[in-house]
């Protein structure tokens, strides 16, 4: 692709931005550090450098990698499909995405069986996925299906319009009816596989989750929490930090026993909103629980009126 810049003073990344807006500025950005765009016949990798009137740029997007990556013939319970997108409901103990310790079995793997056109969409180990859910967080999940989608999806999740609402069981009564947690979320400084709260100082980013009581069970709550940031462990590290760990989170939690058997902590993504890449119409699905969350709020529901 090539172009000749009738505007001077921008940036190279914003212009190309501007100039192609089927490709988001970060994809821009990307191919322009991996030396895929030439000014002037040679190679920049600098995404602040300035352009002017009559410079040429040339843009080529490489072909997609060949993915390594196994398709598997895993269930999915589908709540919404289309050419563009597809919605689940992600069962417990699914791993979105390959990962170490997780080379297959994943949720990746059986997209890849469901929708054989997808590697290449996001990139090769997470052909598809725009957003994630723990291992053991089960509920709705978005998956593009082509790479408009991708981009339209990462930037409604953004620019916080795309809206993701979560049912889950805490431990303990909350003094008040709803509340706001904002307090920046990073790596743990001494166990690495846990997320904490990280002044931004040393590397927290910015975490903001929306709650309010659903229902109130004595010594448990069935809260509604709702996302506006998407950090790793956000809901759990939050709850945790105000006192109300989720009940069952073998990480974060307090280990105590509620006498049902549950296969991770009772957190689930129950609604999605968002909009279509294509149409623009706005989409909404609801994500049933699974039967050990169900079980789980109607022994605790007995507790609390006997």
């Amino acid at each position: 692709m090539s172009l000749q810049v009738s505007t001077t003073g921008e940036r190279l990344d914003r212009y190309l931005s501007q100039e192609i807006p089927d490709l988001s500025r970060s994809r821009i950005q990307q191919l322009i550090e991996q030396g895929n765009v030439y000014l002037n016949s040679k190679v920049c990798t600098c995404k602040k450098t300035t352009v002017k009137v009559g410079d040429r740029i040339c843009l080529e997007i490489p072909a997609a990698e060949p993915t390594k990556l196994q398709a598997e013939n895993i269930p999915l319970d589908i709540l919404y499909e289309d050419d563009q997108l597809l919605i689940i409901n992600k069962s417990a103990g699914l791993v979105v995405h390959p990962a170490p310790g997780h080379p297959d079995g994943t949720l990746v793997n059986a997209l890849l069986a469901h929708c054989p056109n997808l590697p290449g969409i996001g990139g090769v180990q997470r052909p598809g996925i725009v957003h994630r859910l723990d291992k053991d967080t089960t509920g709705a999940i978005a998956i593009a299906k082509t790479e408009l989608a991708h981009q339209h999806l990462q930037a409604q999740l953004k620019a916080k319009t795309a809206r993701r609402e979560y049912l889950g069981v805490v431990y303990g009564a909350p003094k008040t009816e709803n509340g706001t947690i904002k307090l920046p979320i990073g790596r743990h400084p001494v166990d690495r596989k846990k997320m904490a709260v990280v002044s931004k100082e040393k590397g927290g980013r910015t975490a903001v989750t929306h709650w309010q009581v659903k229902e109130r069970l004595g010594n448990y709550t069935l809260m509604h929490f709702q996302l506006e940031t998407g950090r790793t462990h956000q809901i759990r590290v939050h709850s945790a930090q105000i006192g109300h760990p989720i009940v069952g989170d073998p990480v974060y939690g307090s280990g105590r026993s509620v006498g049902v058997n549950l296969s991770g902590q009772a957190l689930h993504a129950w609604r999605l909103m968002l909009q279509h890449p294509l149409t623009q119409e706005l989409i909404q699905v609801t994500a049933t629980p699974p039967s050990e969350f169900s079980k789980l709020l109607e022994i605790l529901q007995r507790r609390h009126k006997s």
